[in-house]
């Protein structure tokens, strides 16, 4: 297939505040139908609630940086059909797949907490993901354990 590999890499600017291409791109994944002034309010009012709860020591990009390293999987589970059946096969992640995983779940984690603010959802879910808690932390130790579970298959993989 001619014409896969974008220039999405390149052209990805770093945030404004920051500078942080990672935290660019987090910022298009919380953004919805194109709003980006939204996203981008959203994710430094998240940074902001997070330099109050600690002050300022350690700076909540470094905080943003853990949480994500910490959510990262390093094994997933992918269905393989051999001979007819379906198996739970335990791969390892690619780097930008763990990337975009942890993004996922961080930010499902927050929109699932229903009747406050994103921002502070999100600040939460963030801080608690940096202290290994939480929920994006649950959906990362479900994943480990559901590969862990099914390495009997790990033969498959191929």
């Amino acid at each position: 297939m001619a014409g896969r590999i974008t220039r999405a890499e390149e052209q990805l600017q770093p945030d404004p505040i920051h500078g942080n291409k990672v935290l660019s791109r987090f910022i298009n994944c919380i953004m919805r139908d194109g709003k980006k002034a939204v996203a981008q309010r959203v994710v430094y009012d998240a940074l902001e609630e997070i330099e109050k709860r600690t002050k300022g020591d350690p700076p909540a990009i470094e905080i943003f940086n853990q949480a994500i390293e910490n959510v990262k999987p390093k094994v997933e589970v992918r269905s393989k059909r051999v001979g007819g059946a379906n198996y739970q096969v335990p791969m390892s992640v690619k780097p930008k797949r763990k990337q975009s995983l942890a993004f996922r779940w961080i930010i499902n984690a927050a929109r699932s907490e229903k009747g406050k603010p994103m921002h502070r959802c999100l600040a939460r879910e963030l801080y608690d993901a940096a202290n290994n808690e939480g929920k994006a932390i649950q959906t990362r130790e479900q994943t480990h354990r559901m590969a862990d579970a099914n390495k009997a298959f790990a033969h498959f993989a191929w």
